[in-house]
């Protein structure tokens, strides 16, 4: 079966997208890594007479100790902190003041409190209610069987 005239849908025509520029990118550049080249003289090269040397009844120089990279070099203490020697060790570990540790005690040991406290008052509330919450269920649900149950058997004849 073939329609005489076909349906008209409903059309939209949408506005056609702006032209918007290509992005421009710049060519990326690099600086290229270059050394100084070492020069060496030869061993047979001597120094001037008016130049003095090493001798080896000198001593030698003194090494200077330089802090090896990978040790991370501890930030300074601030005055108030205290410090501490953990036993057979040599480890020494910064504690805050007395102040600032009886802040943070307090607030901890008041926190766990009243989590603890809510805690067990809603358990305690959920316990009392749930026996008064099942009770209002029952009479709910009761009353609604009643009464889909009479108005079913209401257009029926009873035998």
């Amino acid at each position: 079966m073939e329609w005489a005239k076909p349906p008209l849908l409903p059309s939209l025509t949408l506005p056609e997208a702006p032209d918007m520029p290509g992005a421009v990118l710049e060519v990326p550049r690099a600086e290229l890594p270059y050394y100084k080249p070492l020069v060496v003289p030869p061993s047979v090269l001597k120094a001037p007479s008016e130049i003095e040397g090493i001798t080896t009844d000198d001593p030698p120089p003194k090494k200077t100790v330089k802090p090896n990279p990978s040790t991370p070099i501890p930030p300074p203490l601030p005055p108030e902190a205290q410090i501490v020697d953990i036993p057979f060790t040599e480890i020494e570990v910064p504690m805050p003041s007395t102040i600032i540790m009886t802040t943070a005690v307090t607030t901890a040991f008041i926190s766990v409190g009243a989590t603890l406290i809510a805690t067990s008052l809603f358990k305690y509330i959920v316990m009392i209610s749930k026996p008064i919450i099942k009770q209002a269920w029952n009479k709910i649900t009761k009353k609604k069987q009643d009464s889909s149950s009479s108005s079913s058997s209401a257009g029926q004849p009873v035998s």
